[in-house]
């Protein structure tokens, strides 16, 4: 366990700038306060840097062993860890002015003095760097146990997010939603988990995957790994865990919401590509594919989610719900990769790379579309906190109003909508390509209706923004005072753009990082097994 320390430096390092937030934050001196997000920031660069070059199977790092982790996607952790610090410091500048600002604008005008009790400030960035930890950590799993506190980890702090992100009691009606809901998804794999360790005689992964390999997959086995996922799908948005979404995507700030797209989602397919992994891509008489009713379970789950989202999204008259219905249906795009596998190794034919890669891009351009909504607002007529930008009526124009916001709404729903030669397009690509190789023909024709189903609302929102003349009724937008929210979206339409460039380089790396070994675990389980039974042979 000493040896696995060394290599948990980025989680240690997210955790000490936790604990510095948490003090700085609660000081009378604004700009003190104020430093809180600069901190965070500094965090997550220094735990980037520590994710890209201590990791097991990092350049330059030991090469990954049983006592740094799994060994089923080992070089799944260094590649994923280095995405999520990016992605998160990408998102940090959307957050500014999430909490506090109505109350900072109280003691500036002199109506009051500090009160701690009253300032969000220190939890609510706290909350964000925990919940980061926590899909760090996700990645690093080698446990069902690590595994669920790491999930709850990465979940818990963002239901408090939700509550605090506006004081609105829409945010305080989508938090208790999002948790009560939580709270089910999280006893569904809790219980799966619980059914794998009675069917094997263990939580570690290794050493699961060894006992199945070994004495086939039982009845209780299957149960529990369709459980886990069928809970997993919870962390992803999918069919039938998504009645929260739109929800609470709509309720909270449009920074909170960008954050519910990615944290979750990630460490929601880092877990079932560990639970797939499991059982392999080539287990049973078949050895190409997953067991039939693992695939079935995946099949319906991808098909079904992918459908619901279009459908319902292209109904929605508010754009942060029709992001919503669009994040599930990404969801079901990005299982078509964790059903087709490692395939032969290459990324045009590896489904396991294909996500990987697509995390990023949807990632980087989700965010963006997100940013645009948070970067214009309208007063409120009571003179509380103002609006954040939401139906369509309100996004008429905005490239003529608002450029910087409307056209990185542009670009980020022409990259969602997976147009060439944007981010988007390479990151759509490769689920296609790997799952023709596959044979999923049959998957991949949903897939392709489905995307076409996606332009409508894509399309739509591009042509508020760019198309339609301003809207002359209604409150007047106005330039959110937060700059770093206007960077923030600028820096994702470029993202879109500039990453796309390098996207072949970006793709090799993935191609690594989804590299699955069968076999790998199995030396170490077996030596742990040979040690019960010499332990059992000596007390007789």
């Amino acid at each position: 366990m000493i040896g696995r320390l060394a290599f948990l430096w980025p989680e240690i390092a997210l955790f000490a700038a936790t604990c510095i937030v948490m003090v700085l934050g609660l000081s009378r001196s604004f700009s003190i306060r104020k430093s809180s997000a600069w901190v965070c920031a500094i965090g997550l660069v220094i735990a980037g840097f520590l994710s890209a070059l201590t990791t097991p199977g990092a350049p330059g790092a030991p090469s990954p062993s049983a006592a740094h982790g799994q060994l089923l996607l080992p070089m799944m952790v260094p590649f994923a860890k280095t995405l999520i610090c990016i992605v998160a410091l990408m998102l940090l500048p959307l957050l500014a002015g999430t909490v506090d600002r109505l109350e900072e604008a109280r003691i500036a005008s002199g109506k009051g003095g500090f009160n701690p009790l009253r300032s969000n400030r220190a939890e609510f960035y706290s909350f964000f760097l925990f919940s980061i930890t926590g899909l760090l950590l996700v990645a690093d799993a080698d446990d069902l146990i690590w595994l669920f506190l790491a999930l709850e980890l990465t979940s818990l702090p963002t239901y408090i997010m939700v509550a605090i992100s506006s004081s609105r009691h829409r945010s305080q009606e989508a938090a208790v939603k999002y948790f009560f809901l939580g709270a089910l998804g999280a006893a569904i794999f809790l219980y799966g988990f619980a059914l794998l360790y009675g069917a094997t005689g263990s939580t570690n992964l290794n050493a699961i995957q060894a006992s199945l390999a070994l004495n086939g997959l039982s009845t209780l086995a299957l149960a529990g790994l369709m459980l886990s996922i069928l809970g997993l799908c919870f962390k992803i948005a999918a069919v039938p865990m998504h009645f929260y979404t739109a929800d609470v995507y709509q309720g909270a700030s449009s920074g909170v919401a960008a954050m519910l797209a990615f944290v979750p989602k990630t460490a929601g397919f880092l877990a079932i590509l560990l639970m797939v992994g499991l059982v392999g891509w080539n287990f049973g008489p078949g050895g190409d594919s997953l067991p039939d009713s693992m695939r079935l379970l995946l099949w319906v789950i991808a098909a079904l989610t992918m459908t619901v989202g279009n459908v319902l999204a292209i109904l929605q008259t508010s754009a942060k719900r029709t992001l919503a219905y669009s994040s599930i249906a990404h969801s079901g795009y990005m299982l078509v990769g964790v059903i087709v596998g490692p395939g032969d190794g290459s990324f045009t034919r590896s489904g396991i790379s294909a996500v990987l890669f697509y995390l990023l891009a949807y990632g980087v351009t989700n965010m963006g579309a997100f940013a645009a909504l948070a970067s214009v607002e309208k007063p409120s007529a009571d003179g509380g906190e103002p609006r954040e930008l939401d139906s369509f009526e309100d996004l008429r124009g905005l490239c003529r109003t608002h450029p910087a916001a409307g056209w990185t709404m542009v670009l980020c729903s022409l990259s969602l909508l997976g147009l060439p030669p944007l981010l988007g397009f390479f990151g759509k690509l490769p689920l296609f390509t790997s799952g023709i190789a596959a044979g999923e023909i049959l998957l991949v024709i949903v897939l392709a209706i489905n995307s076409a189903i996606a332009a409508y609302y894509y399309l739509r929102l591009m042509a508020y923004s760019l198309l339609e003349d301003p809207a002359v009724r209604g409150e007047t937008a106005v330039e959110n005072p937060f700059v770093s929210r206007r960077f923030a979206g600028l820096l994702s339409a470029g993202g879109v753009v500039v990453l796309a460039i390098f996207a072949n380089a970006l793709m090799k790396q993935s191609t690594i990082a989804g590299k699955y070994d069968a076999s790998g675990a199995q030396p170490q389980a077996k030596t742990e097994t040979e040690t019960k039974v010499s332990a059992a042979i000596s007390q007789d």
